[in-house]
């Protein structure tokens, strides 16, 4: 079938809930990225805080993932909680109008993330709902590639607004932050009002059971995937560090921007035909390569040490993700039939990742300072570890999960 015809058969609740998603990253990612120069440049807060910050906020949006998906198989209902999961993102921005310390942002934290808890699985649950077997990699693709291209176009948008308001200046200003959340607030209500009114229920029948967050009662082949998934991100620590070891290796702020938005381009562009790819082969091929360029990308961030070699390594970053996120998803709906624990699926898939997204920064801030065998290598030390940790779990993939 060609790629038109593809296009032309996905179900209007996919291009919806691509085009909410396209929208909501504009408001994200045009805040994220300046949120810790808020804090540190504008509020004086210690690096340690803005852990204690980052960690609550993600560990939040991890656990309410897991019960979320459950509810959602619960009520047989999931645009309910996608839209209020959207809408509290947006109704917490205005905090940041007005903090004037950190306890403030961390509210914002708080509500932000879990307002991306709420939303996350039964949304991806339900646009595994709405499409047929045959659909599933380009449908989660061209999300993943709405997704993404809305990162790019914020990053843009605050690139410029940092341009225009203070130009050159080393530290973040305070109005020009607040000027950015304020501009911001457009896409995140916009995204709110596309779902509540462009989005189909699709209707289940409910489970009355009660949530047991565990894996008893999935098919071994997803309890596996998940564990697969669980070591592979231990090695996958924030993308915090990727932007540390480009400013370590002489990259000033605005080009480390331009990197992050060449890598959401990139990534933009890629996901939807790998997605397409996916659903004309073994899905775990293409996270297979995803994983092995991983590794790749992240002995060059290992061994870079020229900003043009930055630049390379961050588009091969958004190859990886294009192979990789929208596709694992649609692996997801292949080893958990359509059925009442659907959206459970999907809530324990991404709570097993944000919750070891947490010790995996650790652990790569310990490997940094350098530890056991591994002192000597300094900032090396986290990238060859999460690269060998990618190799591991691309064979236990292939050899273990059928």
């Amino acid at each position: 079938m060609k790629k038109s015809t593809f296009l032309r058969n996905v179900p209007r609740n996919v291009w919806v809930l691509s085009l909410a998603s396209f929208l909501r990253d504009i408001a994200s990612e045009m805040l994220i990225h300046l949120l810790p120069l808020f804090l540190a440049n504008v509020l004086g807060v210690g690096v340690a805080i803005i852990g204690v910050i980052e960690g609550v906020a993600e560990t939040t949006a991890s656990l309410v993932k897991i019960y979320s998906g459950w509810l959602s198989d619960k009520l047989g209902k999931r645009k309910g909680l996608t839209v209020g999961g959207y809408g509290l993102a947006a109704l917490a921005m205005p905090l940041l109008l007005v903090a004037r310390s950190w306890p403030g942002v961390l509210l914002y934290r708080f509500l932000d993330r879990l307002g991306k808890g709420i939303r996350t699985a039964p949304r991806d649950a339900l646009i595994a709902d709405s499409i047929s077997s045959e659909q599933r990699g380009i449908s989660f693709g061209l999300h993943r590639a709405a997704d993404t291209g809305g990162a790019f176009v914020g990053l843009l948008i605050a690139i410029f607004i940092v341009w225009r308001l203070q130009a050159g200046e080393l530290q973040l200003a305070p109005e020009t932050f607040r000027a950015i959340v304020a501009w911001g607030l457009i896409p995140a209500i916009l995204a709110v009002l596309v779902i509540a009114f462009g989005v189909k229920e699709i209707i289940k029948p409910g489970s009355a059971r009660a949530p047991e967050f565990s894996l008893r009662g999935f098919d071994r082949p997803f309890r596996r995937f998940l564990l697969v998934i669980v070591l592979f991100t231990l090695g996958n620590s924030s993308d915090a560090f990727l932007v540390l070891r480009a400013q370590n290796a002489g990259a000033a702020v605005l080009i480390i921007l331009g990197m992050i938005a060449g890598f959401n381009l990139v990534y933009s562009l890629m996901a939807g035909p790998a997605g397409a790819l996916s659903d004309r082969i073994d899905r775990r091929k293409v996270i297979i390569g995803g994983w092995g360029l991983y590794a790749l990308v992240y002995l060059g961030f290992a061994l870079a040490d020229q900003t043009w070699q930055f630049w390379l390594l961050y588009a091969l970053y958004g190859v990886y993700y294009a192979l990789t996120e929208g596709v694992a998803k649609a692996l997801v709906a292949d080893l958990v039939p359509a059925g009442e624990q659907r959206g459970t699926a999907y809530g324990l898939y991404n709570g097993a990742i944000g919750l070891t997204l947490l010790p995996a920064s650790v652990l790569a801030g310990v490997l940094w300072q350098g530890i056991g065998p591994w002192s000597g290598l300094g900032p090396a030390a986290p990238f060859l570890f999460g690269g060998i940790l990618a190799l591991l779990s691309a064979v236990l993939l292939w050899r273990w999960v059928r």
